[in-house]
């Protein structure tokens, strides 16, 4: 369940993804800082994944302070960094294949606790990977080491399978046990992804959606919205970002009133910005993980791909 037979055309090409998202990680980090400009920073980062030779797969975003995910400005509005706690979440397509990261950076000087939580509770869970390992285990090691640095794991976000154009599938990898019984198994590919908060560790969606995805086709009645659904077909199931979709024949209002169309219709879906039940500040640390079919480990989204036993 929830595994293949992993040729080695499938692990080379998760590898390379992860190798890609793991360097464009680094380069938009290496942006993020004070005076800078959020959509300069989405910009550039969009380009750099298109100079590796792959795609955005999901586009990439920055939640601010109390917000753990989901947060794109609308177009037309800027950010400007100043003292905030920046949470860089970046996927990589390459040949189909996922690589999908995050990196948390403080720019407020007081914060960096908060993250050190994020990070250790991901290594200490890569660390723990193994075929047979109880997939609640990795929840258990976040919570605890999350706990341990007095902070609490955000229990209703979860790290996720990864397959060709999908980044979210089974199986679901909790910040927390869960108690399922489900297990670690060759062939696997998957992301961790704890959320490290000083508030209540629970996130509620709050504002309108900027970023979507394609759920069917379906019966849509004016021209926008027919040409505004071609257009979601290209993304081949990956998720987009009403800023990707204005173009010249297709202006900012068209787009706004095909996408509530194509909402109503169940054509797609939007995801609203995931805010902190008690508006704690939150971080994020995310890589993705390969299990080859002789059971050994890959932390895909390192630069240098490494092996564990």
């Amino acid at each position: 369940m929830w595994c293949v037979m992993m040729n080695e055309k499938y692990k080379q090409d998760f590898l390379k993804a992860g190798a890609f998202a793991g360097e464009v990680r680094a380069f938009g980090k290496a942006l993020i800082k004070k005076g800078a400009s959020y959509n300069d920073v989405i910009m550039k980062i969009n380009k750099k994944i298109i100079a590796l030779g792959a795609r955005a797969a999901f586009p990439p975003q920055m939640a601010l302070n109390d917000v753990a995910a989901h947060f794109l400005p609308i177009p037309g509005e800027d950010i400007i960094f100043s003292n905030e706690v920046v949470k860089l979440d970046v996927g990589v397509a390459y040949n189909g294949a996922i690589g999908d990261c995050a990196v948390t950076v403080d720019l407020s000087g007081k914060y960096q606790p908060l993250i050190d939580a994020a990070e250790a509770a991901l290594l200490a869970a890569e660390k723990s990977i193994k075929v047979g390992l109880p997939i609640r285990e990795i929840g258990k090691t976040i919570e605890e080491t999350i706990a341990a640095k007095g902070f609490t794991s955000i229990k209703n976000l979860a790290g996720h399978g990864l397959g060709y154009y999908k980044i979210h599938m089974p199986p679901s990898i909790p910040n927390y046990d869960d108690r399922s019984n489900h297990l670690i198994k060759p062939g696997m590919t998957f992301a961790i992804e704890p959320f490290a908060t000083d508030g209540k560790g629970l996130i509620y969606e709050e504002g309108g959606a900027t970023i979507f995805s394609f759920v069917a086709k379906r019966p849509v009645k004016t021209e926008r919205a027919k040409k505004l659904i071609t257009r979601i077909e290209s993304y081949q199931g990956l998720p987009f970002a009403i800023h990707d979709l204005i173009s010249f024949d297709l202006p900012l209002l068209d787009v706004k009133q095909a996408l509530a169309e194509l909402l109503v219709a169940g054509s797609i879906h939007g995801y609203g910005p995931l805010v902190e039940e008690k508006h704690g500040f939150v971080a994020q640390a995310e890589n993705s993980v390969l299990v080859d079919d002789q059971g050994k480990v890959f932390i895909t989204t390192r630069i240098q791909p490494s092996a564990q036993n």
